[in-house]
């Protein structure tokens, strides 16, 4: 690798260094930015919103802000699961690719904790050689004494498209 190239790749493991909210969908273990993490709910009704895609769960109704909710597994093409005591939604902020700011919750099977990852942790993104297959939005591979997480660049796990238009009511 040249000069140029480590460089870089140091540079990308310094901003992806921080705390991090893991959770698990399965047996794999995720992780996201806190920054970006507003709060953690029990499961509750979801208010299903036609033709949005299936991984669109709906909308929940959260102290009178209406906010879409996205099943993970279903987005990440898992079998779906049934809901447990621990399965719960993780509200975040997203900075969708206008700009604009909404907050979605994503449901997963369990949080675990959160983690201080430093940058030495952090392996980029593999790239997978068929077209077919996307890791847009994996930000980075984090080796833990626990194994590896995923790192997710949220923002990027759901678009804009698929956020129901009631998410930007202002």
């Amino acid at each position: 690798m040249n000069q140029e190239a480590a460089t870089t790749v140091e540079s990308v493991r310094e901003q992806k260094a921080g705390r991090y909210l893991t959770f698990q969908l399965g047996d794999q273990s995720y992780g996201i930015s806190v920054l970006k993490v507003r709060e953690i709910i029990q499961t509750q009704p979801i208010t299903r919103v036609p033709r949005t895609p299936a991984y669109m769960k709906g909308v929940i109704n959260l102290r009178g802000k209406v906010i879409p909710v996205a099943d993970l597994r279903l987005r990440f093409g898992f079998e779906n699961a049934e809901v447990n005591e621990r399965t719960c939604i993780v509200v975040v902020l997203l900075e969708l690719p206008d700009g604009h700011e909404t907050f979605t919750g994503l449901i997963v099977d369990a949080v675990e904790e959160v983690l201080q990852i430093e940058e030495a942790e952090i392996e980029t993104a593999p790239s997978f050689s068929d077209a077919a297959v996307s890791s847009d939005y994996v930000s980075g591979m984090a080796k833990v004494k626990s194994g590896v997480k995923i790192l997710l660049d949220i923002d990027k796990v759901v678009s804009e498209s698929d956020v129901p238009e009631q998410a930007f009511a202002k």
